[in-house]
């Protein structure tokens, strides 16, 4: 189906907007209540309105493409840190625990940047 509702069209009542008539109700313990309030207030709007466009932006979310993004940046990851290991493995050296735990941290930390440069080259190749 590629119908998309956008949350920004259902705030406030244009003229041309679709009238709000449907309403979907849930429950939540004290503690999940308290933690939505919390989340609704920080983003400056009332319980009701927050919960609306988190719903609505949530429906609208390409979770094929998103979950592409994640398994990729994980892939990257793996790419970098094989690559930084194997390296100097098939040369003959050997890496130390601190080597090993400081490489970890840099993939961790560069493993989204060189994710989205991947996916932007694969667009770019796309193009042409």
């Amino acid at each position: 189906m590629a119908e998309t509702l956008d949350a920004e069209n259902g705030l406030g009542r244009g003229t041309g907007r679709e009238a709000r008539t449907q309403s979907i109700a849930t429950r939540f313990t004290p503690t999940e209540e308290q933690v939505l309030l919390r989340r609704a207030e920080a983003s400056g709007q009332n319980l009701r309105e927050w919960a609306r466009e988190v719903l609505l932006r949530e429906a609208n979310a390409d979770v094929g493409l998103s979950g592409i993004g994640i398994l990729l940046t994980e892939v990257v990851g793996l790419q970098l840190f094989l690559a930084h290991v194997l390296g100097p493995l098939a040369c003959g050296e050997t890496i130390t625990a601190a080597q090993y735990e400081e490489l970890l941290r840099q993939v961790r930390a560069s493993k989204h940047r060189a994710a989205r440069d991947t996916m932007t080259e694969h667009a770019k190749a796309r193009e042409e």
